[in-house]
């Protein structure tokens, strides 16, 4: 045999950075969807929904990782050689939405999204290329009120979703101020900032997931990871990574102290100033509402890694006294996203929610307690009574009771038994020749006799087990719903 010639089979691996989502885990991100949705709808914002595909150009080079093909995206040239990309975020389709259609719109406009976004970047643990976002965003305001309600709706979605008051913290800051610091070290004219700026931002980005040590490195020369990738540092002197470090270590529970040190440090300039008074004014904000509620405190390392980013910049983070998931939620201002396409400051601001990371923890937790979606498995104990088990299924299914049919091979009962079990299904129904004679139906309480299921190889030892017992045929579909409502 000409081994050249055999048909080679494709490998059943989901691309690296990617994932399968089965149906207890989609029925939570669904759970949880609509807790969001609640909150957000409660604070008055309106749903909006926008294409998975921007042209690039829509969505601008504001990613973090800008050294990986396509800047981060994944994109492709279309028949009239127009690039396009899948979203990487909700916040720059926004922005060309309500740039295309703002003479319809009323400012400010507060609206939601959610939805897949997909990022072409190195995954790693808990960090994929496709994920969910929940977006809010308000555009059309400066008010640093309308910053501090997006803090207000993250602290009201995670007490809806169970969590309590030591469990999440926001962290709070202003990239004016690190903007400021950056220009008090002199680290470069300032008509050429931009760029410099941008790489330190994202050096200190990754503080969380690097250390001190690491930023120092990004600060510097570079860094070399554990796969050997190579990522250019911002070549600054030790003077001016000291400064920044220094800046970087300021913590104080009390948030005015956290503001005088950061005053200290930024000196005179004039946009380090003015970031000082919005964050102050955000603080003001944020503590006048009842805190009973809320836990916040203004941290100089939250920067944010996009680059669109203006002014104030906020990230949340979780924290169980059985798990720590770091943060699940962040945002900030934009005040000059919009601009890009209508050439007038519109400014805005929002907040997006790592569904998958809160639904992945909240579904875990669940564990073993996790309702199926099966109510009832309709077993088959004759095929010549397919027909009889069919009413039987469709009777139940009319009434709203979800209904597995079991379609496998009938003659191990012992295997329907497992599947049962395997389907989460709360109660199984079994009628062979006898019981359709009788006109009654056997009524097995899976929950009950889950532990016996697995040694059962026969109608007769079935019918031996106490959770098992019979009804009338007409009686089913009563008795059913009175055992769910249980």
């Amino acid at each position: 045999m000409d081994i050249s010639k055999k048909k080679s089979r494709p490998k059943a691996i989901t691309p690296k950075g990617f994932r399968d989502n089965f149906h207890s885990y989609l029925k939570k991100r669904e759970e949880v969807l609509r807790v969001v949705n609640r909150v957000y709808e409660l604070y008055g914002f309106e749903r909006l929904e926008t294409p998975a595909v921007e042209t690039v150009d829509a969505l601008g080079k504001f990613l973090p990782d800008i050294n990986r093909p396509n800047e981060g995206v994944f994109a492709w040239q279309d028949e009239s050689e127009s690039w396009l990309a899948l979203r990487y975020d909700l916040t720059a389709p926004l922005a060309r939405a309500f740039s295309q259609h703002r003479n319809t719109l009323q400012v400010p406009y507060k609206r939601y999204s959610f939805g897949p976004v997909w990022r072409n970047e190195k995954p790693g643990p808990d960090r994929f290329k496709e994920f969910y976002q929940f977006d809010a965003d308000i555009v059309g305001t400066s008010s640093f009120m309308a910053d501090a309600e997006m803090c207000f709706i993250v602290f009201d979605v995670l007490k809806e979703l169970g969590f309590s008051l030591g469990d999440y913290s926001t962290r709070i800051s202003n990239r004016k101020i690190l903007s400021g610091l950056i220009q008090t070290v002199k680290l470069a004219d300032t008509s050429i900032l931009g760029d410099i700026e941008l790489v330190v931002f994202r050096a200190i980005d990754k503080l969380d997931r690097l250390g001190l040590e690491g930023v120092k490195n990004l600060l510097a020369k570079g860094r070399t990871d554990s796969s050997g990738d190579f990522t250019e540092g911002a070549n600054l002197s030790a003077y001016q990574i000291d400064t920044i470090i220094s800046f970087l270590k300021i913590t104080n529970d009390d948030p005015y102290k956290t503001l005088e040190e950061m005053k200290y440090l930024i000196g005179d300039s004039e946009v380090g100033q003015q970031g000082l008074i919005e964050l102050s004014n955000i603080t003001d904000t944020l503590l006048s509402k009842d805190t009973s509620n809320l836990s916040f405190k203004i941290d100089p390392s939250v920067v944010r890694g996009l680059a669109y980013y203006t002014g104030t910049v906020f990230e949340t983070e979780l924290s169980t006294p059985t798990r720590s998931l770091g943060s699940i939620s962040g945002g900030g201002r934009y005040d000059d996203l919009v601009s890009r396409f209508t050439g007038q400051k519109v400014p805005s601001t929002g907040v997006s929610i790592g569904i998958d990371r809160l639904v992945s923890f909240l579904h875990e937790c669940d564990g073993d307690n996790e309702k199926g979606v099966v109510d009832v498995l309709v077993t088959v104990m004759d095929k010549n009574l397919m027909h009889h088990y069919i009413k039987i299924a469709t009777e139940l299914r009319e009434n709203g009771i979800n209904t597995d049919l079991y379609v496998g091979n009938p003659k191990d009962f012992g295997k329907q038994m497992k599947y049962a079990d395997l389907r989460g299904a709360a109660f199984a129904i079994v009628a062979g020749t006898n019981e359709v004679e009788k006109d009654i139906v056997q009524i097995k309480d899976l929950k009950l006799g889950r532990k016996l299921a697995d040694n059962i190889s026969s109608n007769e030892e079935w019918k031996e087990q106490p959770a098992q017992f019979p009804v009338k045929r007409e009686a089913l579909t009563k008795k059913i719903l009175e055992l769910l409502r249980r």
